[in-house]
């Protein structure tokens, strides 16, 4: 077991005050059988109203509106989580894979979207990978496909951007690496869900030092239970991952989204700051 204290801010800075401006933020993590939320609270400033509740996705979220001019907008989403060692129960076949009580209830997990959908390379890939006896292996051989062809480099892709642009520049983001391993999974029959959280960047570094983290995102893949696996680092999810929602891809899990009316343009800043207590 771990326990992280994450300090999670992000900034909009605006060119010229706004009027209002209406958001869902999805920066608070959720408590289940591999993590324990012990204290967790998200500030707004400024802030007139807001509506806490767990979406669809079972993700904890915020509603709020901010309609008194301002020219800034500061989102603080500060927790503390015990983090516990993952327990699976022994990987099913293929054959319960393509039960239709499975295809119906993974429905959600196993269609392909825009964002998810894979060059034909990958999906090569994928088929090759899935001669393999069991779900479970192939669903390894394919991330680390992703995670041998994709080298990380910030700044080639953008938050829109869709997984296959990735793939043809051979770079991406943690976010398109999820992307094209759910696509890849997906279209050999493997359900997989995109996981949006937080990447202590040394699990094992010095109890109480404070570091510069990561948001992060990772795959789960479904062989009879969820198994979490970090592509962009080729690990399995360990107690150095916070979990914040999972979802089908980005979108559905997007720490912040919303409009704003007034000002031309606006600059955002991201910081996460982790500290490993026990």
């Amino acid at each position: 077991m771990s326990r992280l204290h994450v300090v999670h801010t992000t900034t909009f800075t605006y060119d010229s005050p706004v009027t209002a401006s209406y958001n869902e933020a999805r920066m608070v993590p959720l408590s289940d059988t591999d993590q324990t939320v012990m204290s967790a609270t998200l500030a707004v400033e400024p802030l007139t109203w807001r509506h806490d509740y767990v979406d669809y996705w079972g993700t904890n979220t915020t509603a709020f509106e901010s309609s008194e001019p301002h020219s800034r907008l500061v989102l603080t989403s500060t927790s503390r989580v015990e983090v516990h060692p993952r327990v699976r129960s022994a990987p099913v076949g293929w054959d319960v894979l393509r039960e239709p009580g499975t295809l119906d209830a993974m429905a959600e997990f196993l269609v392909t979207s825009r964002t998810t959908a894979i060059p034909d390379e990958l999906a090569a890939i994928a088929a090759d990978a899935a001669t393999l006896p069991e779900p479970d292996a192939t669903a390894r051989r394919i991330c680390a496909a992703v995670h041998e062809r994709v080298q990380y480099v910030p700044g080639v892709t953008a938050v829109h951007s869709v997984g296959s642009e990735a793939w043809i520049a051979r770079k991406g983001v943690c976010q398109d690496m999820a992307h094209l391993s759910v696509g890849a999974l997906r279209s050999v029959g493997i359900p997989a869900r995109y996981v949006s959280g937080y990447l202590h960047p040394a699990g094992d570094g010095d109890v109480g030092l404070t570091v510069s983290g990561e948001s992060h995102a990772w795959v789960e893949w479904w062989v009879g239970d969820w198994v979490a696996h970090d592509p962009t680092n080729d690990i399995d999810v360990g107690e150095h991952h916070v979990v914040l929602g999972r979802a089908r891809e980005y979108q559905d899990v997007a720490p912040v989204r919303g409009i704003f009316a007034g000002g031309a343009s606006q600059l955002l800043d991201v910081t996460v700051r982790i500290t490993r207590e026990a």
